[in-house]
């Protein structure tokens, strides 16, 4: 897998993507006919994280349709900020393909937040050695479902 660094060009297709994946993976919590996707909120958030000098955002482009992507990892020294795949991509390989990249690129403990009802990534991150950390935080969108934060610690030796 190749993956690039977005671009204000990418905005749109980060939005939709993170959409496309929320809309699979979280309708239990945000169920769509209560809370429609913040899509002006999100695609500002984009803007800001894309013009944040500390911040990393990669991509993969979907070979199968131009300006679509498949799978997106935002992350800064210390923390995964966002990671969403494309559902078809789901069970390929490509979250962990993502979330290894970032790590690789981060020196030290590495954080991130997930909803405590995200029960798919949950245990992705479990699997890959991602603890709980116990600190928990309301979302920043409503219903406001609670986050709770992971942590992983670089090797030892």
């Amino acid at each position: 897998m190749t993956f690039r660094r977005a671009n204000d060009l990418d905005l749109a297709a980060l939005r939709d993507l993170e959409r496309d994946a929320n809309l699979v993976a979280l309708d239990h919590v945000f169920p769509p006919d209560r809370y429609p996707y913040p899509e002006d909120r999100v695609l500002a958030r984009w803007a800001i994280v894309l013009a944040d000098p500390t911040c990393t955002t990669l991509v993969l482009d979907s070979p199968s349709a131009p300006g679509l992507l498949d799978g997106l990892i935002a992350f800064d020294g210390s923390t995964i900020r966002h990671l969403a795949v494309r559902p078809s991509r789901w069970g390929q390989g490509l979250a962990r393909a993502l979330l290894s990249e970032a790590w690789s690129r981060i020196d030290g403990p590495v954080r991130l937040w997930c909803l405590v009802d995200n029960h798919r990534a949950r245990a992705l991150y479990e699997r890959l050695g991602w603890v709980p950390t116990g600190v928990e935080q309301e979302a920043e969108f409503p219903p406001y479902p609670v986050e709770m934060e992971y942590v992983r610690e670089p090797p030892v030796g």
